[in-house]
């Protein structure tokens, strides 16, 4: 006898409760894989239990269904993550050994950077390589000497990857992925003979390939939520699937023909644009779709998605902390449940097609942004009108370009006259992201963290309930929603007004946060330098922009440890002079001729050297010009100062205790206003040296809950027995320090 359940959820929702806790559960159990397995083990119990009972309480089957599909991906982290880390692997990254691998290139070279397995171990790494040209091709193996760090937990790659010497490429792709490559590549070549920016978007477009995508333009595309547009998925295979059964109808071809020829054409399609996560989410439902059709069986939208995704995820587990995956999921969720009925509401009062056009990028923006706020705690306003007129022409340019792509590697002219016309809508595009990117407040800020998404779901689920909820409820939603307006308004109003009213105008020194590194910020009326430039392009820029800097008259590279240089696309063409360090590894050398080329002077810094940056003169008091080793030891030691009304500096780069010493002895520095600490506050310090300086305010440039422990208790024990006040970018984020009337002004974002 069976028991009487309480409705059941909708048919179509039905399985997103199971890939949702399966999503929950990899993501947790990524970061600690050592509970995967008894995990695991305790959840198949669970999930045959609860299997067991539901054959007399139907009630629990859905309950079943939720902790078996736990069960699969903890099982898959369990079986998984011991092969990720090889004991022999695992010893020379904590020992900084260096390694020779073989890696086989497994995705397309970013800045520099590209993702791969180590040959033979299947081991995921990110390999840093050099920064200049299209990198190594996906599927060739390549031969390095290297030192390996340990990635992050849940990171999906297992180590990174410090390549000491060139890269050499020992093997070529296998054939399938030679010919996407050279279609690739050749597309490439195409876009140049068009002009930017519509020709460096085109193949962005069409098959994500955003080498040639302007920094600006990547930049005002993010700023104005269209940076999707160039993100291969959904949209792109089922325009290849459609295409495809369209040009199959007219040859009459048995169903069975025209699904299996489809789903070649799907195949090819994921290799040509290579298999990232939103690719794959989007080719698995394209795949689960033709087979519904091929059983003759109707394929629901968002079943088909949540199998996907529990699917993959049962593949590879580490996609549940991948944004991309998120953002692609979401975005569809959004779609297939938001579209429809925000359309219906929006067609009471406009006509049906524009209510249609503004519903589709207002589901996916309302399903995506508590994700996006993790990446950017901003909200885009201009991001639903900026959609509106762009995604009509995504379509065209995706179709043209994708056309140009393959009749281009047949017939490059006749490609070239195809790729001409998908530059029109590929620059109304770009045109339309500049617009909007360059309106006043195109990003206004929101809460970052948890309490910013909370606060953010809250809203959008009082906004939904006001539009779809019953008549009691729309009211109270209503209100919640005007309340939320108001209150967003007035406390982004008082909070601009506050920050910049609190600024000091006439800041000497800013150390920018860009986690993990160095970038700090010299001034001198309208003249600018910067020392050093942070691990990554993007926080750096951001600063620069924040504060309104545009062109910096000197770069210092202290030395050429990527949390020092990283950043380095961020200010190349924007520097008239480079005072570099030691320079030893050719990836450093490859790193100087990137400056050069853009039209800066760039200069080998030795003790001696002077110059000037406004009222301000520097004088570097390290490294001689012979006995230093490479790296931190070799680190430019600045000394700002001017005759009067300017506060003076030391900026130590990542100096040790040893190499402190030998400064101190032979450059004899003397009292200064604020200290650059040494090396993210690590506990390789001289205490004899921060005495001697005895410096009012000590700055340190690090990361929050880094790996290392900085700051040490060591160094902010000798900082404190010196009387220095410390300013940290983990705690105080942006700090600004400018000479004030009875001392030192001080101010930090947080």
């Amino acid at each position: 006898m069976t028991i009487a359940t309480i409705p059941a959820l909708p048919a179509r929702l039905r399985l997103l409760p199971v890939a949702l806790l399966a999503w929950l559960a990899a993501g947790i159990a990524i970061g600690i894989p050592d509970a995967a397995l008894p995990s695991a083990v305790i959840a198949a119990l669970v999930a045959a239990g609860l299997s067991i009972a539901a054959r007399r309480v139907r009630i629990l089957i859905l309950p079943a269904l939720c902790v078996g599909g736990a069960a699969l991906v903890l099982a898959a982290v369990a079986f998984a993550a011991p092969a990720r880390a090889p004991s022999d692997l695992a010893a020379a990254a904590h020992g900084g050994r260096s390694s020779e691998l073989l890696v086989v290139v497994g995705g397309r070279t970013v800045e520099g950077r590209f993702a791969g397995v180590i040959a033979d171990t299947s081991v995921p790494v990110l390999v840093f390589g050099d920064a200049r040209g299209a990198g190594p091709a996906i599927g060739s193996t390549v031969s390095l000497r290297a030192t390996l760090r340990p990635a992050d937990a849940g990171e999906n790659v297992a180590f990174l990857v410090y390549p000491k010497d060139a890269i050499e490429v020992v093997a070529g792709p296998p054939p399938l992925l030679a010919w996407a490559d050279g279609i690739r590549t050749g597309f490439v070549e195409i876009s140049r003979q068009l002009p930017d920016p519509g020709g460096g978007l085109l193949p962005g477009l069409a098959i994500g390939e955003t080498s040639r995508v302007p920094e600006s333009l990547d930049t005002a595309m993010k700023v104005s939520s269209l940076s999707h547009l160039t993100a291969v998925s959904g949209a792109n295979c089922a325009i290849v699937v459609g295409a495809v059964f369209a040009l199959m109808a007219r040859t009459r071809a048995p169903r069975i023909v025209r699904i299996a020829v489809a789903a070649a054409a799907l195949l090819g399609f994921v290799v040509l644009v290579t298999p990232e996560p939103s690719v794959l989410r989007a080719a698995v439902m394209a795949a689960l779709a033709l087979g519904a059709l091929a059983a003759g069986r109707p394929a629901l939208g968002m079943p088909v998605l949540c199998v996907a995704v529990l699917g993959l995820l049962i593949t590879d587990p580490w996609l549940a902390r991948s944004y991309g995956f998120a953002l692609s999921a979401l975005a569809t969720a959004g779609l297939l449940m938001l579209a429809g009925p925000l359309a219906k509401v929006l067609g009471r009062v406009l006509p049906g097609w524009l209510a249609t056009v503004i519903a589709v990028p207002s589901a996916a923006q309302l399903a995506c942004q508590p994700v996006l706020l993790l990446l950017d705690p901003s909200l885009p306003i201009y991001g639903i009108p900026a959609n509106l007129l762009a995604e009509p022409a995504a379509p065209l340019a995706t179709v043209l370009g994708l056309v140009a792509c393959l009749v281009g590697a047949l017939s490059p002219p006749l490609g070239s006259a195809i790729a001409w016309l998908g530059w029109l809508p590929a620059s109304w595009i770009a045109a339309v992201a500049t617009l909007f990117a360059g309106l006043p407040g195109a990003r206004s800020p929101w809460p970052g963290g948890g309490v910013g998404i909370a606060l953010l779901c809250l809203v959008e689920v009082a906004a939904l309930v006001a539009l779809f909820g019953a008549r009691r409820s729309r009211r109270a939603a209503r209100l919640v929603c005007a309340l939320a307006v108001v209150a967003y308004l007035a406390s982004s109003i008082g909070a601009t007004v506050v920050s910049r009213v609190g600024r000091p105008s006439n800041w000497q020194y800013a150390m920018c946060d860009v986690g993990q590194g160095d970038a700090t910020l010299v001034r001198s009326g309208d003249h600018i330098a910067a020392v050093d430039v942070g691990p990554d392009p993007a926080p750096l820029r951001a600063c620069l922009d924040d504060l309104g800097i545009g062109r910096l008259d000197l770069v210092v590279l202290t030395h050429f440890d990527l949390d020092h240089v990283g950043g380095a696309d961020a200010v190349i063409g924007r520097t008239d002079r480079v005072l570099v360090g030691v320079v030893s590894e050719p990836d450093e050398e490859r790193l100087v001729e990137r400056f050069a080329a853009a039209g800066a002077e760039v200069v080998r810094a030795e003790r001696g050297d002077q110059g000037t940056l406004g009222d301000l003169t520097w004088d570097v008091l390290w490294p001689p010009d012979h006995g230093t080793e490479p790296g931190n030891p070799s680190s430019v030691t600045l000394w700002w100062s001017c005759t009067s009304g300017c506060l003076s500096a030391i900026m130590l780069g990542d100096l040790g205790e040893e190499a402190q010493l030998r400064m101190t002895g032979s450059a004899h520095p003397a009292q200064v206003d604020v200290v650059k600490v040494a090396h993210h506050g690590s506990a390789d310090q001289s205490p004899a040296l921060y005495e001697r300086l005895q410096a009012t305010i000590g700055l340190i440039g690090v990361g929050a809950d880094n790996d290392y422990g900085h700051p040490t208790d060591r160094a902010l024990g000798i900082l404190a027995s010196t009387g220095t006040t410390v300013l940290r970018t983990d705690l105080n984020g942006l700090i600004l320090v400018a000479p004030g009337t009875d001392g030192i002004d001080v101010w930090t974002a947080r």
